[in-house]
């Protein structure tokens, strides 16, 4: 049975906290402009003290600006959407000498007993055994079902294998995903599949190269444009099966956001980058679970925007993130960004939605 792990608060007081300044601030001057010597959150639970009080920024994401309220609560911002006259703290101390107190170890893992400093494979690669990161996802995903929100963060392979399109879509409609955030080309190449059984050309079972396969996916996008929306294209041309076809029957969202590269794009692609930053972040802020599949870029704005916990009723909880990616550069480089909470699979993505699929169904 799947447990989550009791968080720590600091104790204020024991570490000598307790009369201790209230965290300075300075008053915005100009919208999108933070005041010089502003304070950028982490990954990890911050608290700040205003009025006397320490408080924690419970809704937080790295690399960003944080606002006392009028009601002296706590906003964590992003720069570019700060407003003049926002009260933004300032200072980079992080000991809560100066009232900003960065809280690392609230989920306390007892440390390795093990005693020898010379030891073989402590990182994670293609050599890596992960089978018991399998059986933690299966039970996890069964505990998130009806106690979470489990977002899936998807690159385009997923949609080249008429498996893995077959595994997301029962995990999607057995209520396993609740939000689901891609590109342009995922959605594009799971309704080509869903049309015509390919994914840029090859069948998305045998690999096999149609004759003028490569007008399928451009043929798909200018029938949804004809359409009007993803949803109408699904009505017009009796789609039944897929990725993007399981979120609109089961109202799932999904945000598409947009590249310099992209053909078409599908009517709902956000093509402003920012706004589709935005979009994402409005999805991303109340999961508990994320799992990143096969894209690079996604998984790193994602992992940017991710704390290490998450507050829920009061409560401080784990925010669980997996990066997986047949690509150890990749993987090594969401880490290397500071996403150090990330738990990172070497897998090739279609074999382990397929496995996941079966598993959390064996386990529940």
């Amino acid at each position: 049975m799947f447990k989550l792990p009791k968080y720590q608060a600091p104790n204020f007081e024991e570490l000598g906290l307790l009369d201790k300044m209230d965290a300075p601030f300075e008053v915005c001057e100009k919208d999108g402009v933070a005041p010089e010597d502003f304070h950028s959150t982490s990954m990890y639970p911050e608290y700040y003290k205003v009025k006397g009080i320490w408080k924690l920024a419970e809704e937080s994401r790295m690399d960003s600006c944080v606002v006392i309220n009028d009601d002296d609560t706590l906003s964590v911002i992003e720069a570019r959407n700060l407003k003049k006259g926002d009260r933004v703290i300032t200072g980079r101390s992080e000991d809560g000498s100066t009232g900003m107190y960065i809280h690392t170890n609230g989920f306390h893992v007892e440390e390795n007993e093990l005693e020898d400093q010379f030891v073989f494979r402590t990182g994670r690669s293609r050599e890596t055994a992960f089978g018991k990161d399998y059986d933690e996802l299966y039970a996890l995903l069964n505990y998130e079902k009806d106690h979470g929100k489990v977002v899936f963060v998807l690159g385009p392979a997923v949609s080249f294998s008429q498996e893995a399109r077959l595994a997301m879509q029962s995990l999607i409609e057995d209520g396993y995903i609740h939000g689901l955030m891609a590109g342009n080309a995922l959605a594009t190449h799971d309704l080509e599949g869903a049309y015509f059984k390919t994914a840029l050309g090859q069948h998305i079972y045998t690999q096999q190269s149609l004759p003028n396969g490569h007008y399928h996916h451009l043929d798909v996008l200018n029938k949804v444009r004809r359409s009007g929306s993803i949803k109408q294209f699904i009505e017009d041309y009796d789609i039944d099966n897929g990725i993007i076809y399981s979120c609109i029957k089961k109202n799932v969202p999904f945000v598409l956001t947009g590249s310099i590269r992209d053909d078409g794009p599908l009517p709902e692609v956000i093509a402003n980058a920012y706004e589709g930053q935005s979009k994402m972040r409005d999805m991303m802020r109340d999961a508990t679970t994320v799992i990143c599949m096969a894209t690079q870029l996604h998984t790193i704005a994602t992992g940017n925007m991710t704390p290490s916990f998450r507050g829920v009723d009061g409560e401080v909880r784990p925010l669980y993130f997996y990066a997986v990616d047949i690509s150890e550069f990749v993987t090594n480089k969401l880490l290397d960004r500071g996403s150090l909470s990330a738990k990172t699979i070497v897998a090739n993505v279609q074999d382990f939605i397929t496995k996941v699929a079966q598993g959390v169904k064996q386990t529940q």
